[in-house]
Protein backbone atom coordinates (compact mmCIF):
# COMPACT_ATOMS: atom_id res chain seq x y z
CA UNK A 1 0.00 0.00 0.00
CA UNK A 2 1.24 3.51 -0.78
CA UNK A 3 1.92 6.05 1.97
CA UNK A 4 0.24 9.43 1.68
CA UNK A 5 3.42 11.29 0.79
CA UNK A 6 3.88 9.14 -2.31
CA UNK A 7 0.78 10.53 -4.02
CA UNK A 8 2.28 13.69 -5.49
CA UNK A 9 0.28 14.07 -8.67
CA UNK A 10 -3.32 14.04 -9.87
CA UNK A 11 -2.56 10.73 -11.52
CA UNK A 12 -1.65 9.21 -8.17
CA UNK A 13 -4.92 10.37 -6.60
CA UNK A 14 -6.93 9.00 -9.50
CA UNK A 15 -5.28 5.63 -9.05
CA UNK A 16 -6.12 5.70 -5.35
CA UNK A 17 -9.78 6.41 -6.26
CA UNK A 18 -9.85 3.40 -8.59
CA UNK A 19 -8.25 1.12 -6.03
CA UNK A 20 -10.14 2.13 -2.90
CA UNK A 21 -13.30 4.06 -3.67
CA UNK A 22 -14.91 2.44 -6.71
CA UNK A 23 -15.07 -1.08 -5.15
CA UNK A 24 -16.83 0.39 -2.10
CA UNK A 25 -19.53 1.82 -4.33
CA UNK A 26 -20.53 -1.69 -5.34
CA UNK A 27 -20.57 -3.12 -1.83
CA UNK A 28 -24.03 -4.17 -0.61
CA UNK A 29 -27.01 -5.78 -2.28
CA UNK A 30 -27.16 -6.43 -5.96
CA UNK A 31 -30.81 -7.47 -5.88
CA UNK A 32 -34.04 -5.51 -5.71
CA UNK A 33 -36.78 -6.30 -3.23
CA UNK A 34 -39.93 -8.08 -4.44
CA UNK A 35 -42.68 -5.86 -5.82
CA UNK A 36 -46.41 -6.01 -6.50
CA UNK A 37 -48.18 -3.52 -8.78
CA UNK A 38 -45.24 -1.13 -8.54
CA UNK A 39 -44.96 -1.34 -4.74
CA UNK A 40 -41.85 -2.83 -3.19
CA UNK A 41 -42.87 -5.47 -0.67
CA UNK A 42 -40.62 -3.94 1.96
CA UNK A 43 -37.06 -2.77 1.46
CA UNK A 44 -34.02 -4.81 0.54
CA UNK A 45 -32.87 -4.73 4.15
CA UNK A 46 -36.18 -5.97 5.53
CA UNK A 47 -35.81 -9.29 7.31
CA UNK A 48 -38.19 -10.99 4.84
CA UNK A 49 -35.84 -10.07 1.99
CA UNK A 50 -32.56 -10.83 3.75
CA UNK A 51 -30.51 -13.93 2.86
CA UNK A 52 -29.85 -16.32 5.74
CA UNK A 53 -27.67 -18.91 4.04
CA UNK A 54 -24.61 -18.02 6.16
CA UNK A 55 -26.31 -17.78 9.56
CA UNK A 56 -25.54 -20.29 12.36
CA UNK A 57 -27.80 -23.23 13.13
CA UNK A 58 -30.17 -22.87 16.08
CA UNK A 59 -28.93 -25.23 18.88
CA UNK A 60 -32.40 -26.78 19.21
CA UNK A 61 -32.72 -27.37 15.47
CA UNK A 62 -32.78 -31.16 15.49
CA UNK A 63 -35.46 -31.30 18.18
CA UNK A 64 -37.63 -28.95 16.13
CA UNK A 65 -37.18 -31.06 13.00
CA UNK A 66 -38.15 -34.26 14.83
CA UNK A 67 -41.21 -32.60 16.41
CA UNK A 68 -42.46 -31.18 13.09
CA UNK A 69 -41.68 -34.39 11.22
CA UNK A 70 -38.26 -35.39 9.89
CA UNK A 71 -39.80 -37.86 7.42
CA UNK A 72 -42.73 -35.68 6.36
CA UNK A 73 -42.51 -34.01 2.98
CA UNK A 74 -42.66 -30.36 2.04
CA UNK A 75 -46.04 -29.35 0.63
CA UNK A 76 -47.04 -26.51 -1.67
CA UNK A 77 -50.27 -25.21 -0.16
CA UNK A 78 -51.11 -23.50 -3.46
CA UNK A 79 -51.59 -24.40 -7.11
CA UNK A 80 -53.83 -24.07 -10.14
CA UNK A 81 -57.43 -25.05 -10.64
CA UNK A 82 -59.90 -25.73 -7.84
CA UNK A 83 -59.97 -27.79 -4.66
CA UNK A 84 -63.37 -28.26 -3.06
CA UNK A 85 -64.67 -25.64 -5.47
CA UNK A 86 -62.17 -22.90 -4.61
CA UNK A 87 -58.75 -21.76 -5.91
CA UNK A 88 -55.78 -23.41 -4.20
CA UNK A 89 -53.79 -21.02 -2.04
CA UNK A 90 -54.17 -17.60 -0.44
CA UNK A 91 -55.41 -15.05 -3.00
CA UNK A 92 -54.68 -11.33 -2.96
CA UNK A 93 -55.84 -8.36 -5.03
CA UNK A 94 -54.65 -4.84 -5.73
CA UNK A 95 -56.89 -1.77 -5.66
CA UNK A 96 -56.40 1.91 -6.37
CA UNK A 97 -56.13 4.53 -3.69
CA UNK A 98 -59.67 5.63 -4.51
CA UNK A 99 -61.19 2.28 -3.57
CA UNK A 100 -64.09 2.83 -1.14
CA UNK A 101 -63.13 1.95 2.44
CA UNK A 102 -65.61 0.04 4.54
CA UNK A 103 -66.01 -0.68 8.23
CA UNK A 104 -64.79 -3.93 9.78
CA UNK A 105 -66.16 -5.49 12.97
CA UNK A 106 -63.47 -7.56 14.72
CA UNK A 107 -63.73 -10.44 17.17
CA UNK A 108 -60.25 -9.50 18.46
CA UNK A 109 -60.60 -5.73 18.22
CA UNK A 110 -58.03 -5.01 20.93
CA UNK A 111 -55.23 -6.37 18.70
CA UNK A 112 -56.63 -5.34 15.31
CA UNK A 113 -56.08 -2.15 13.33
CA UNK A 114 -59.51 -0.48 13.25
CA UNK A 115 -59.60 0.62 9.62
CA UNK A 116 -61.73 1.26 7.62
CA UNK A 117 -60.30 -1.08 4.94
CA UNK A 118 -60.54 -0.73 1.14
CA UNK A 119 -62.14 -4.17 0.72
CA UNK A 120 -64.30 -4.56 -2.42
CA UNK A 121 -67.54 -6.50 -1.88
CA UNK A 122 -66.30 -9.24 -4.21
CA UNK A 123 -62.77 -9.53 -2.77
CA UNK A 124 -61.46 -13.10 -3.09
CA UNK A 125 -61.59 -15.12 0.13
CA UNK A 126 -59.16 -17.93 0.87
CA UNK A 127 -61.03 -21.17 0.33
CA UNK A 128 -63.94 -19.45 -1.41
CA UNK A 129 -67.12 -17.86 -0.15
CA UNK A 130 -68.33 -21.10 1.46
CA UNK A 131 -65.06 -21.85 3.24
CA UNK A 132 -65.00 -22.82 6.90
CA UNK A 133 -61.22 -22.38 7.08
CA UNK A 134 -59.03 -19.35 7.70
CA UNK A 135 -60.81 -17.20 5.10
CA UNK A 136 -57.96 -14.72 4.69
CA UNK A 137 -58.55 -11.61 2.58
CA UNK A 138 -55.48 -9.69 1.34
CA UNK A 139 -55.67 -6.31 -0.41
CA UNK A 140 -52.86 -4.02 -1.58
CA UNK A 141 -53.55 -0.31 -2.12
CA UNK A 142 -51.16 0.07 -5.05
CA UNK A 143 -51.18 3.88 -5.03
CA UNK A 144 -50.13 4.20 -1.40
CA UNK A 145 -48.36 0.83 -0.98
CA UNK A 146 -50.46 -0.17 2.02
CA UNK A 147 -51.32 -3.81 2.72
CA UNK A 148 -54.64 -4.71 4.39
CA UNK A 149 -55.17 -8.26 5.69
CA UNK A 150 -58.16 -9.94 7.35
CA UNK A 151 -58.58 -13.29 9.07
CA UNK A 152 -61.90 -15.14 9.16
CA UNK A 153 -63.47 -12.54 6.91
CA UNK A 154 -67.18 -12.52 6.07
CA UNK A 155 -68.91 -9.88 3.90
CA UNK A 156 -72.12 -8.47 5.36
CA UNK A 157 -75.19 -7.39 3.41
CA UNK A 158 -74.68 -3.72 4.28
CA UNK A 159 -71.26 -3.60 2.57
CA UNK A 160 -69.17 -3.91 5.74
CA UNK A 161 -67.23 -7.00 6.85
CA UNK A 162 -67.01 -9.18 9.93
CA UNK A 163 -63.54 -10.58 10.70
CA UNK A 164 -61.69 -12.36 13.45
CA UNK A 165 -58.72 -9.99 13.28
CA UNK A 166 -57.10 -7.56 10.89
CA UNK A 167 -53.86 -5.70 10.30
CA UNK A 168 -52.64 -2.81 8.18
CA UNK A 169 -49.02 -2.75 7.00
CA UNK A 170 -47.17 0.14 5.37
CA UNK A 171 -44.94 -1.57 2.82
CA UNK A 172 -42.60 1.42 2.91
CA UNK A 173 -42.00 1.13 6.66
CA UNK A 174 -39.88 -1.19 8.79
CA UNK A 175 -41.99 -0.68 11.93
CA UNK A 176 -43.36 -3.89 13.45
CA UNK A 177 -46.77 -4.34 15.04
CA UNK A 178 -46.97 -3.83 18.81
CA UNK A 179 -45.42 -6.71 20.72
CA UNK A 180 -47.94 -9.48 21.63
CA UNK A 181 -50.41 -8.32 18.93
CA UNK A 182 -51.75 -10.82 16.46
CA UNK A 183 -52.43 -9.85 12.83
CA UNK A 184 -54.37 -11.82 10.25
CA UNK A 185 -51.79 -14.49 11.08
CA UNK A 186 -51.01 -16.20 14.37
CA UNK A 187 -47.43 -14.90 14.51
CA UNK A 188 -48.49 -11.27 14.10
CA UNK A 189 -46.73 -11.15 10.73
CA UNK A 190 -48.06 -10.04 7.33
CA UNK A 191 -49.03 -12.92 5.05
CA UNK A 192 -48.42 -11.44 1.61
CA UNK A 193 -44.61 -11.05 1.83
CA UNK A 194 -44.24 -14.78 2.49
CA UNK A 195 -46.44 -16.09 -0.32
CA UNK A 196 -44.87 -17.95 -3.24
CA UNK A 197 -46.15 -16.22 -6.38
CA UNK A 198 -46.19 -17.66 -9.89
CA UNK A 199 -44.65 -14.60 -11.55
CA UNK A 200 -41.64 -14.87 -9.22
CA UNK A 201 -41.04 -18.49 -10.11
CA UNK A 202 -41.56 -17.74 -13.80
CA UNK A 203 -38.92 -15.00 -13.56
CA UNK A 204 -36.43 -17.55 -12.25
CA UNK A 205 -35.93 -16.18 -8.73
CA UNK A 206 -37.79 -15.77 -5.45
CA UNK A 207 -36.21 -12.95 -3.43
CA UNK A 208 -37.78 -13.42 -0.02
CA UNK A 209 -38.47 -15.88 2.76
CA UNK A 210 -41.62 -17.99 2.61
CA UNK A 211 -44.46 -18.43 5.07
CA UNK A 212 -45.04 -21.93 6.45
CA UNK A 213 -46.95 -23.83 9.11
CA UNK A 214 -46.37 -26.65 11.59
CA UNK A 215 -48.85 -28.64 13.73
CA UNK A 216 -47.55 -27.57 17.15
CA UNK A 217 -45.74 -24.46 18.33
CA UNK A 218 -44.44 -23.24 21.67
CA UNK A 219 -46.22 -20.56 23.70
CA UNK A 220 -43.61 -17.98 22.74
CA UNK A 221 -42.43 -15.94 19.80
CA UNK A 222 -39.10 -14.63 18.56
CA UNK A 223 -38.16 -11.71 16.32
CA UNK A 224 -39.62 -10.80 13.91
CA UNK A 225 -42.86 -12.45 15.12
CA UNK A 226 -45.08 -10.53 17.56
CA UNK A 227 -47.54 -13.11 18.83
CA UNK A 228 -47.84 -16.74 19.94
CA UNK A 229 -50.76 -19.14 19.68
CA UNK A 230 -50.10 -22.15 21.89
CA UNK A 231 -50.20 -23.42 25.46
CA UNK A 232 -47.29 -25.83 24.93
CA UNK A 233 -44.09 -25.10 26.86
CA UNK A 234 -41.74 -27.88 25.73
CA UNK A 235 -38.45 -26.79 24.15
CA UNK A 236 -39.00 -29.31 21.35
CA UNK A 237 -41.74 -27.09 19.95
CA UNK A 238 -40.58 -24.21 17.74
CA UNK A 239 -41.67 -20.67 18.65
CA UNK A 240 -43.58 -18.46 16.26
CA UNK A 241 -41.15 -16.59 14.02
CA UNK A 242 -38.58 -19.41 13.97
CA UNK A 243 -36.78 -19.44 10.63
CA UNK A 244 -35.70 -22.56 8.80
CA UNK A 245 -33.68 -23.11 5.64
CA UNK A 246 -33.00 -25.97 3.26
CA UNK A 247 -29.54 -27.39 3.87
CA UNK A 248 -26.90 -26.17 1.42
CA UNK A 249 -25.87 -29.79 0.83
CA UNK A 250 -29.30 -30.83 -0.42
CA UNK A 251 -29.02 -31.81 -4.10
CA UNK A 252 -31.66 -30.07 -6.25
CA UNK A 253 -30.18 -30.96 -9.65
CA UNK A 254 -32.83 -33.56 -10.53
CA UNK A 255 -35.85 -31.31 -9.96
CA UNK A 256 -37.91 -29.44 -12.53
CA UNK A 257 -37.05 -25.82 -13.30
CA UNK A 258 -39.87 -24.29 -11.24
CA UNK A 259 -39.16 -26.55 -8.29
CA UNK A 260 -35.49 -25.59 -8.39
CA UNK A 261 -36.46 -21.92 -8.11
CA UNK A 262 -38.44 -22.65 -4.92
CA UNK A 263 -35.74 -24.87 -3.43
CA UNK A 264 -32.97 -22.39 -4.25
CA UNK A 265 -34.90 -19.68 -2.39
CA UNK A 266 -35.39 -22.01 0.57
CA UNK A 267 -31.60 -22.36 0.75
CA UNK A 268 -30.94 -18.63 0.47
CA UNK A 269 -33.90 -17.00 2.26
CA UNK A 270 -35.53 -19.90 4.08
CA UNK A 271 -39.03 -19.84 5.55
CA UNK A 272 -40.60 -18.25 8.62
CA UNK A 273 -42.99 -20.09 10.94
CA UNK A 274 -46.18 -18.03 10.90
CA UNK A 275 -49.13 -20.23 11.93
CA UNK A 276 -50.29 -23.56 13.27
CA UNK A 277 -51.31 -25.99 10.56
CA UNK A 278 -49.94 -29.00 8.71
CA UNK A 279 -46.26 -29.98 8.73
CA UNK A 280 -44.01 -28.15 6.27
CA UNK A 281 -46.86 -26.48 4.36
CA UNK A 282 -45.50 -23.46 2.49
CA UNK A 283 -48.01 -20.82 1.47
CA UNK A 284 -48.54 -19.37 -1.98
CA UNK A 285 -51.01 -17.53 -4.16
CA UNK A 286 -53.24 -19.42 -6.61
CA UNK A 287 -52.50 -19.04 -10.33
CA UNK A 288 -53.50 -20.85 -13.53
CA UNK A 289 -49.79 -20.88 -14.33
CA UNK A 290 -48.92 -23.45 -11.68
CA UNK A 291 -48.33 -27.02 -12.77
CA UNK A 292 -49.68 -29.06 -9.86
CA UNK A 293 -47.73 -32.16 -10.88
CA UNK A 294 -44.50 -30.16 -10.72
CA UNK A 295 -45.42 -28.71 -7.33
CA UNK A 296 -45.94 -32.25 -6.03
CA UNK A 297 -42.19 -32.81 -6.50
CA UNK A 298 -41.71 -30.85 -3.30
CA UNK A 299 -43.13 -33.79 -1.38
CA UNK A 300 -39.86 -35.68 -1.81
CA UNK A 301 -38.05 -33.00 0.20
CA UNK A 302 -38.51 -34.15 3.79
CA UNK A 303 -38.09 -32.33 7.07
CA UNK A 304 -34.67 -33.91 7.57
CA UNK A 305 -33.40 -31.72 4.71
CA UNK A 306 -34.03 -28.55 6.75
CA UNK A 307 -32.35 -26.86 9.69
CA UNK A 308 -33.53 -24.17 12.07
CA UNK A 309 -31.32 -21.11 12.12
CA UNK A 310 -30.42 -18.43 14.63
CA UNK A 311 -31.08 -15.01 13.06
CA UNK A 312 -30.61 -12.92 16.20
CA UNK A 313 -27.46 -11.40 14.66
CA UNK A 314 -29.67 -9.73 12.03
CA UNK A 315 -31.80 -7.81 14.52
CA UNK A 316 -31.13 -4.08 14.80
CA UNK A 317 -34.19 -3.30 16.92
CA UNK A 318 -36.88 -5.52 18.41
CA UNK A 319 -39.51 -3.19 16.98
CA UNK A 320 -38.17 -3.00 13.44
CA UNK A 321 -38.14 -5.23 10.36
CA UNK A 322 -34.75 -3.82 9.36
CA UNK A 323 -32.02 -6.45 9.33
CA UNK A 324 -28.25 -6.29 9.28
CA UNK A 325 -26.98 -7.31 5.87
CA UNK A 326 -24.38 -9.93 6.71
CA UNK A 327 -24.36 -11.20 3.12
CA UNK A 328 -23.48 -7.83 1.60
CA UNK A 329 -20.80 -8.05 -1.04
CA UNK A 330 -17.32 -7.27 0.21
CA UNK A 331 -15.16 -4.96 -1.90
CA UNK A 332 -12.47 -6.96 -3.64
CA UNK A 333 -9.06 -5.60 -4.58
CA UNK A 334 -9.07 -4.76 -8.31
CA UNK A 335 -6.87 -6.85 -10.54
CA UNK A 336 -4.80 -6.04 -13.63
CA UNK A 337 -4.54 -2.36 -12.65
CA UNK A 338 -1.25 -0.65 -13.38
CA UNK A 339 -0.13 2.24 -11.18
CA UNK A 340 2.84 4.21 -12.41
CA UNK A 341 4.33 6.06 -9.48
CA UNK A 342 5.71 9.47 -10.37
CA UNK A 343 8.67 10.55 -8.28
Amino acid sequence: MYSSNEFKTVKDYLCLFVILIIPLAFAGHVFASPSIAGCSVYADDNVWNTPVDTLPIEPNSQNYIITIGASKGLHADFGSGLWDGAPIGIPYITVSGSQTKVGITFDYADESDPGPYPIPPDAPIEGGTQSTGDRHVLVVDKDNCILFELYSAYPLTNGTWQAGSGAIFNLKSNTLRPSTWTSADAAGLPILPGLVKYDEVASGEIKHAMRFTVPQTRNSFIWPARHEASSLTGQQYPPMGQRFRLKASFDISSYSKDTKVILTALKKYGMILADNGSSWYISGAPSPGWNNDVLHELGSVTGSAFEAIDETSLMISQDSWQAKQLNALKPSPPTNLRVDSVQ
